[in-house]
């Protein structure tokens, strides 16, 4: 009788730890965290826009990205969501991110080249982006 309690605890016990452990795909950054950007002011003129990609789910989390830009330039990168719930994701996001919206200014495309060891995120950051520019008509 002892040993099918102790089974019977240490059964729940396992299931309630793993129940309770958070990871990553438990959601993503929004709202108010920090929001990684890159680029100048956008300018007021009536050619300057602001377009938000669609959030594309990841397996790690959903990705988003808001792009600005002035006539056909791309002016400023905004990365509204992205995984962002345990420290590993803090680490990986917060190195690969700003090179993302870098190269992004750089390229003034979607045409840029994934980080690696964030290969998950930037596949999403692209297709978010790639989305919001055909919104934008680049």
């Amino acid at each position: 009788m002892k040993r099918i309690v102790f089974a019977l605890m240490t059964t729940l016990t396992v299931v309630v730890l793993l129940f309770g452990y958070n990871t990553s795909t438990m959601g993503a950054m929004t709202g108010g965290d920090t929001v990684i950007a890159s680029g100048g002011d956008t300018a007021t003129s009536p050619e300057s826009q602001t377009v938000t990609g669609p959030a594309v789910n990841t397996e790690w989390g959903p990705v988003q990205v808001q792009v600005s830009v002035t006539g056909s330039e791309i002016t400023d990168v905004q990365v509204l969501q992205y995984p962002n719930n345990n420290p590993k994701d803090q680490q990986i996001n917060g190195y690969a991110l700003p090179i993302l919206v870098d190269e992004t200014i750089q390229a003034q495309s979607s045409d840029i080249a994934i980080v690696s060891g964030a290969t998950v995120t930037s596949n999403g950051y692209i297709s978010s982006l790639q989305a919001a520019l055909d919104e934008a008509g680049l």
